[in-house]
């Protein structure tokens, strides 16, 4: 966290003390760089107090891996109306949506391995959405746009 706010700082830094060297005779009457100010207070929020964000982030993460795991679900149930989707590729989305339910309501015993849990969570997420993609492309099985084979014209009544 305090590495973030670091790389938020240095930007933040470079553009406030730009707009103060600037030369005034060429540019007399710029905007302040408010992105800058904001981007510089926010870093130095974030190494004064990394604890604080710690916290924020871990609820953060957690809901995200709900969402993502909830999004996974529902996209193979939706999936079921064009192919049979085996019983496995459930596994992988509960067990995401799993982690994150766990990480919301138990944020701070998790907090000691989050990143690790997250990168893994994150890979396995990443992988099952892409063997998921490839396993129902393959077989053309989700209507494309401008696919017009099952559309027939209407008459029009008057």
């Amino acid at each position: 966290v305090i590495t973030i706010g670091v790389l938020f700082m240095v930007p933040g830094l470079v553009s406030v003390i730009t707009y103060f060297a600037r030369n005034r005779e060429k540019y007399p009457h710029p905007m302040f760089p408010l992105e800058g100010a904001g981007s510089l207070l926010f870093g130095l929020w974030l190494v004064i107090m990394p604890s604080f964000f710690v916290g924020i982030l871990m609820y953060l993460l957690g809901f995200f891996l709900v969402l993502g795991g909830g999004q996974q679900l529902v996209t193979l149930s939706r999936a079921r109306q064009w192919v049979d989707v085996p019983f496995a590729f459930y596994i992988v989305p509960c067990l995401i949506l799993l982690l994150g339910v766990v990480v919301l309501f138990n944020p701070f015993t998790v907090a000691a391995t989050t990143f690790m849990v997250l990168g893994i969570a994150a890979i396995v997420y990443g992988l099952n959405d892409i063997f998921t993609w490839f396993k129902f492309r393959r077989k053309n099985s989700y209507p494309r746009l401008g696919d017009e084979q099952d559309i027939e014209d209407a008459e029009i009544i008057e």
